[in-house]
């Protein structure tokens, strides 16, 4: 392991985290999402409940109708949710953070997929009970006699579907554009569920009230999406005018594409953050991939680095010079607004593999020197380190710390270990921590941060786990 270091200047606290307009991200925020879904939930209940009579719930056969009644509106309801979470609402971007709203928006799906099954199961079970047939029967008779059963019954399926690929043994071994398209089939199983839950949802087929909350929810989230989605999208792309000027190989599969365009501080990207890409040529205008800025960005350019994943981004670096590229964002929060404002502006980096990207320009950008910024950079190989030569340039000049963690997990099984992290890093739990490559790398990391007492709220991870 060789070490670069700098000396030379004092730790200063950072004024991007004190002196930013917008409030600082954290967990206050996820919080307060948190609690906002589940005030939704509990509003979806109370629906349900003020249209139930108590005779409806004297047998059993009641009791599991209400039963797959109440499920099917939560996951009705957890389906909204969903496409709300990924519609790239800019409060929940910048408070929240990207990778929170992915971790809540699976956590969200497995119970949606879930509730929709025992729906239907219930609905099954209890209707059946009720006209004292056999559940097979009556499924039959559900499926033909119902009106848009059998759409609810396609959406379910579509459901089940995109729980299954988002499975993560079954979305490792996936293409990224295959996992994105699929999940778009989300927005058809919401149309078909809504036909449905109109014409044999009793809570909305005898309420005019009933029927306008729903309608207006739908409605709402639709314009997030096409606002958010779209038309601020197409907009900013045609008003900056952002393309390709050349390409740089960086390392072994690794790429950087410069760009370029106009008044592009009006977008207000800041280091850390990601955008999603679309480059207009033949080969790649269908496809949107999401990728961090690499190098702190200017009024008129832009780098991304990118490393050949096996799927379409491999091709990016046969684009040509003056490809126009669309892009959505910027997103996120993994940005120095997530700096306690109390910790004296000290930060520890984690990266590994491309998840240098974001913290290259962070590295670049933070406030201070003298060490208050140290990078610790993984690889099993010398020549998997993309910018480290920047790196080093950037150490020396503002007096930051970087290591260069080389070596193969036989000869060194625990890099991050709470005991080799304090070595490496004596003041290691002063420090705000920012941690970003694979999972396996990010998931030792943690556990060694949180054995060497680093607060989790000091802890800020971006996942590049689709």
């Amino acid at each position: 392991m060789t070490t670069t270091t700098g000396q030379g200047h004092r730790a200063a606290r950072p004024a991007a985290a004190s002196a930013t307009v917008l409030p600082r991200p954290g967990r206050t925020w996820t919080y307060a999402l948190v609690a906002a879904i589940a005030l939704g939930a509990i509003l979806v209940v109370s629906i349900w409940w003020q249209d139930t009579t108590a005779a409806s719930l004297g047998n059993t056969a009641g009791l599991v109708t209400a039963a797959g009644r109440v499920l099917g509106m939560l996951a009705a309801y957890l389906l909204l949710v969903l496409v709300a979470l990924m519609a790239r609402i800019p409060v929940l971007e910048h408070r929240v953070g990207s990778d929170v709203l992915t971790r809540v928006h699976r956590a969200l799906g497995e119970y949606t997929v879930t509730l929709a099954a025992c729906h239907a199961l219930l609905i099954i079970i209890g209707y059946a009970l009720t006209a004292h047939a056999n559940p097979v029967s009556e499924t039959v008779t559900l499926e033909l006699d119902y009106p848009d059963v059998l759409m609810a019954t396609a959406a379910l399926g579509l459901l089940i579907w995109i729980g299954i690929v988002s499975a993560r043994a079954v979305r490792r071994r996936m293409a990224y554009e295959s996992w994105y398209y699929i999940h778009l089939y989300v927005y058809l199983a919401m149309a078909l569920a809504f036909s449905h839950e109109f014409a044999n949802g009793a809570e909305f087929s005898t309420s005019a009230r009933n029927r306008a909350i729903w309608v207006t929810a739908h409605v709402l989230v639709a314009a997030l999406l096409v606002v958010y989605r779209i038309a601020v999208p197409v907009y900013r792309s045609i008003r900056h005018d952002v393309r390709v000027t050349n390409m740089v190989r960086e390392s072994k599969g690794v790429v950087s594409l410069h760009l370029t365009g106009r008044d592009l501080a009006k977008l207000k990207i800041q280091p850390g953050q990601f955008l999603r890409w679309r480059f207009l040529d033949r080969a790649h205008w269908w496809q949107s991939h999401p990728y961090s800025v690499s190098a702190a960005p200017s009024d008129t350019r832009l780098r991304i680095t990118v490393k050949d994943l096996g799927d379409a981004s491999g091709s990016l670096s046969r684009l040509r010079p003056g490809t126009r590229v669309w892009f959505e964002g910027p997103y996120g929060a993994f940005t120095a607004r997530r700096l306690d404002p109390t910790g004296g502006g000290k930060v520890l980096m984690i990266a590994g593999g491309v998840g240098i990207t974001p913290l290259r320009a962070l590295f670049e950008s933070l406030p201070g020197g003298g060490g208050s910024a140290v990078l610790l950079y993984r690889a099993s190989d010398p020549s998997e380190l993309p910018l480290y030569q920047e790196l080093a340039r950037i150490a020396q000049r503002r007096g930051f710390g970087l290591f260069p963690l080389v070596g193969s997990r036989q000869a060194n099984p625990d890099p991050f270990s709470a005991a080799e992290l304090r070595r490496l890093v004596p003041d290691l739990a002063e420090r705000d921590v920012y941690l970003c490559g694979p999972p396996g790398l990010v998931h030792a990391a943690r556990k060694g941060l949180r054995r060497a007492k680093v607060p989790g709220r000091r802890i800020h991870v971006e996942s590049f786990d689709f």
